[in-house]
């Protein structure tokens, strides 16, 4: 049996411990080679060089502690070369005091700052939990993994959304991505994925569904400020989306696309995107374009996985300013399941992409029919949420 791996909380006590033991190690040796140094030769003012190093890893007590040490050894140092009275060492002592004082404060500030951080991630990730809710892994017949990835490394949370709700019949899915960035697309994801998760298992079709979507982002009070365009005027803004249902005992998906970037279609080593006829515009704009929410079918058999995606998966740039060619990557997946299928993507987009940063959030889904389709009046039980 091969031995067990240190715990990660024990691995970082022993790193903290040993970086710790650097401030003491440096007024050690500076204080050494200040005692054997000629007299006109004065090395104490290195010793400022320990605190300020402490505060930028350590806490204000610790910080504090180590310019105590210092200052100690700087007394030790006049003692041993000639006399606390000394007006040389007497005022290298009072810089120190002084310096040791000041990046204690600092180092205090930099604890509540960190304090504060800490707790806005915490406050991001809950609001994650709130608006993108984990998917199940396991909806009726369906295999599904979900990941979304931030362009902004402090950012938990941005306009991109996903969702997959349970009818009667079968599942229903829906990934969009919201015009802008910040809390407003923040809101405005919320606004829709609300209004799905409340009419997904209600409207009896797809476009009925679609329409209640549009009808909810153009109700929502916050588009229609008294802005540069006049008092009522909407603003700008839209969501792309796609909006799929699948049914339980039919081999078969139907699509809705409103402006989102199609599906792709995985089936027997081909890459298939799953591009609609007639595309209704983003939600947000059909006031200004007449046209109606038609839903499109397409095969869908099991082992066959659908994958959903924002642009900013194929709207990623590597140094060159190439664009991630998702279906040629896609193409090169083995076939080990959604799970692992997001998992060879999300490495391979973040390799793509130089120092692996995005230039936009993106979000995927994955969705694979498993088994044979269910008998007529029998329904398959859902998974557990992940």
């Amino acid at each position: 049996m091969a031995p067990s791996a240190p715990h990660p909380r024990t691995s970082r006590f022993r790193e903290s411990r040993a970086v710790l033991a650097v401030p003491f190690l440096l007024i050690a040796a500076v204080t050494v080679v200040d005692v054997l140094a000629p007299p006109e030769v004065h090395l104490g003012p290195f010793l400022v060089a320990a605190p300020a190093l402490t505060a930028s890893f350590a806490g204000p007590r610790m910080t504090g502690f180590v310019g105590a040490v210092a200052v100690l050894a700087q007394v030790g140092v006049a003692v041993v070369r000639t006399s606390l009275t000394d007006l040389n060492h007497t005022f290298q002592i009072i810089a120190l005091v002084l310096i040791s004082a000041f990046v204690t404060f600092f180092a205090h500030l930099r604890e509540v700052h960190e304090g504060q951080l800490t707790r806005l991630r915490s406050v991001a990730v809950a609001a994650q939990q709130v608006v993108l809710r984990p998917l199940r892994d396991r909806m009726g017949p369906l295999r599904i993994a979900s990941v979304y990835l931030s362009a902004e490394a402090e950012a938990q949370i941005g306009g991109d959304l996903y969702a997959a709700a349970r009818t009667a019949d079968g599942t229903r899915l829906i990934i969009g991505d919201v015009r802008g960035k910040g809390l407003e697309a923040v809101g405005e994801a919320s606004v829709v994925l609300g209004a799905f998760r409340a009419a997904a298992h209600l409207e009896a079709d797809l476009p009925g569904l679609v329409a209640y979507l549009e009808a909810a982002v153009a109700a929502d009070p916050d588009r229609a400020p008294d802005g540069p365009g006049g008092p009522g005027r909407p603003e700008e803004g839209f969501t792309t989306a796609a909006v799929l249902e699948v049914p339980d005992a039919e081999p078969a998906l139907r699509v809705v696309s409103c402006g989102h970037p199609p599906p792709l279609l995985l089936r027997g080593g081909r890459v298939l995107p799953l591009q609609v006829d007639r595309p209704a515009p983003p939600l947000g704009l059909s006031e200004f374009v007449d046209t109606g929410f038609t839903a499109q079918s397409f095969p869908f058999e099991p082992g066959d996985v659908v994958l959903l995606y924002t642009d900013g998966v194929i709207e990623a740039r590597d140094a060159s300013g190439a664009f991630y060619p998702l279906p040629e990557r896609v193409a090169d997946w083995p076939g080990e399941g959604p799970e692992a299928l997001l998992r060879h993507l999300c490495a391979d987009l973040l390799a793509h992409t130089p120092d692996g940063l995005l230039g936009d959030d993106a979000a995927m889904v994955a969705v694979e029919r498993v088994g044979p389709l269910p008998r007529a009046g029998a329904r398959p039980v859902d998974g557990p949420p992940r």
